[in-house]
């Protein structure tokens, strides 16, 4: 059964990107582009990992983990943290939140994928 990975990313290029490169690794993904959806949608989909963009539309990146993180069917699920916010203190802060990993952008498809696998298994 393949993993499912959720991708939130508002940038259409970045999104269609995650989202070829994990379906050629063999992943099941659900892109989402409205950070207002996430919720919803992780609940529905059931994701292995998300991959959370940080800077969203309308709401922090950093808000939907820490919402994730109280929900009791998603509190579990691994976040990804890619971002464009690579000043210091962000990772820490973001990995505060909740997220268990970070990438920051632009990603390079190698460090991307290492980091996918290392915390879908």
């Amino acid at each position: 059964m393949a993993k499912r990975i959720l991708v939130v990313e508002d940038n259409d290029l970045n999104r269609k990107l995650f989202c070829d490169v994990l379906r050629a690794g063999g992943f099941e993904v659900e892109p989402v582009a409205d950070g207002e959806a996430v919720l919803n949608a992780a609940r529905a989909f059931t994701p292995d990992l998300v991959i959370m963009d940080i800077q969203l539309p309308g709401v922090s990146g950093v808000d939907l983990i820490v919402a994730m993180r109280r929900d009791a069917g998603l509190a579990d699920t691994p976040v990804l943290a890619v971002t464009a916010y690579a000043g210091k203190g962000d990772e820490e802060r973001i990995r505060d939140a909740g997220a268990n990993g970070y990438l920051s952008k632009p990603v390079s498809i190698g460090p991307f994928m290492a980091a996918v696998k290392n915390l879908v298994g």
